[in-house]
């Protein structure tokens, strides 16, 4: 037993130090593109019903490290703000698969190959969701651009050097650390008790019928929540365990992009037409692309410097002093991220014994969190709202209409509960 849990802390520590320089560079870079990319650039360029709306749509959702539930109220933004139906499908495709985080992760832990294939599934599946949505019934609905988009989680223009420098760092090492922190930590955790307890040929002995490994791994996946981020590692120890890596790409693709509670929270806001092409444009181009890595392009392009190694092995390679720092760098921030929750959700609670409650589910990021708030401030009679994220509760002072909050909340998406 004391064994068993000395290679389980061992591997755990391995994988943080593999992975954290490249997650803090990436978190960095995720806010660079919050505070210095206007927003009004997302709806500008998407407003078209044609294929360069759809493409445009691909390229700018791939960097953004959205999840599959914090995409979506940025997605209704973006739709009210002009965005057409297709192009709306493409970003929503696009969006979660993938991120400038998670692909600098990829490339720390799976290589390359990994890192490259990653993006171009992305933009191919939301180019066919967007294409599918534009063909069979994909017209703009001038009734959908009423509303303005000011909620889309992105940073407000205009604003000095300093604070914009402010925001990177507040977005990208704080919103950033608290919204994947826990799913990143999930992965991680995960991925460690994997490694352990899952015999060496576990996946070895289905290595002629990859594609059963590939129908398996996505009847997994697409109900399952797991970040872009939070997916790598537990790719990379199912394939230390025998996984082909087009198995584990269905896994890092369909496992972000789709879970039960997206996809209903889709239906409901997009129509169930959407959610069809949703979902059957990522499990064509996860299988697609994954039977495409087995079968046809070679497996070198694939093999990590960690697959096909021993834990003792992989143990033995060491760290760097600066993986050592950026790990200790990254727990630290991973810590305080769970802290300030906790701490800000008492508070808000403490605080809220003059304001009215409402209960609210489907928030599971910032962007949420914002959305919410800026829209149920527009609401008549709404002095101020403050959203508690951890509890899925809505403070506002004030004496709106509760028929009118419900409207607003569920229009957003999201459920009104109280």
């Amino acid at each position: 037993m004391i064994t068993v849990l000395k290679d389980y802390v061992m591997t755990l520590v391995t994988l943080v130090n593999q992975m954290s320089p490249y997650l803090l560079f990436g978190f960095l870079i995720a806010g660079v593109l919050h505070a210095f990319v206007p927003h009004s650039i997302y709806a500008r360029h998407l407003g078209g019903n044609d294929w360069k709306s759809i493409v445009k749509a691909a390229i700018l959702g791939i960097p953004l490290p959205l999840c599959s539930c914090g995409v979506i109220p940025t997605t209704v933004s973006l739709r009210k703000n002009g965005a057409s139906r297709a192009a709306s499908t493409s970003f929503l495709i696009a969006t979660p698969q993938t991120g400038v985080d998670s692909i600098a992760a990829t490339y720390s832990l799976l290589g390359l190959g990994f890192a490259i294939v990653r993006p171009v599934v992305a933009l191919v599946t939301a180019m066919l969701g967007g294409k599918l949505v534009q063909t069979f019934g994909g017209k703009t609905d001038k009734t959908d651009t009423e509303m303005e988009c000011d909620s889309c989680g992105f940073s407000v223009e205009h604003t000095s050097l300093k604070k914009k420098i402010v925001e990177t760092l507040k977005y990208g090492f704080i919103n950033m650390m608290q919204d994947v922190g826990k799913w990143l930590l999930i992965g991680l955790l995960l991925a460690a008790l994997i490694s352990v307890l899952v015999p060496d040929d576990f996946f070895a002995r289905f290595a002629t019928t990859p594609l059963v490994n590939m129908l398996i791994v996505l009847a997994i996946a697409v109900p399952m929540y797991i970040c872009a981020t939070g997916s790598i590692p537990v790719a990379l120890t199912l394939m230390m365990k025998g996984l082909s890596p087009g198995a584990a790409l269905v896994l890092l693709m369909a496992g972000p992009a789709t879970n039960i509670a997206s996809i209903l929270v889709i239906g409901k806001v997009f129509g169930k037409r959407t959610t069809l092409v949703y979902l059957i444009s990522i499990m064509v181009g996860a299988l697609g692309f994954g039977l495409l890595i087995d079968y046809a392009l070679p497996l070198s392009w694939f093999k990590t410097g960690m697959v096909g190694m021993s834990m003792e092995s992989c143990h033995a390679m060491g760290a760097s002093p600066i993986s050592i720092t950026c790990s200790i760098a990254f727990v630290a921030l991973l810590m305080w991220a769970f802290i300030s929750k906790f701490i800000n959700s008492v508070k808000l609670k403490n605080n809220s014994k003059m304001k009215k409650e409402y209960q609210i589910k489907g928030m599971v990021c910032n962007h949420c969190k914002a959305n919410v708030e800026k829209n149920l401030a527009k609401v008549a009679g709404v002095n101020s709202v403050t959203v508690d994220l951890e509890r899925g509760i809505a403070y506002v002072d004030g004496n709106p209409d509760d028929n009118q909050i419900a409207k607003t909340v569920n229009d957003l998406g999201y459920e009104f509960v109280k």
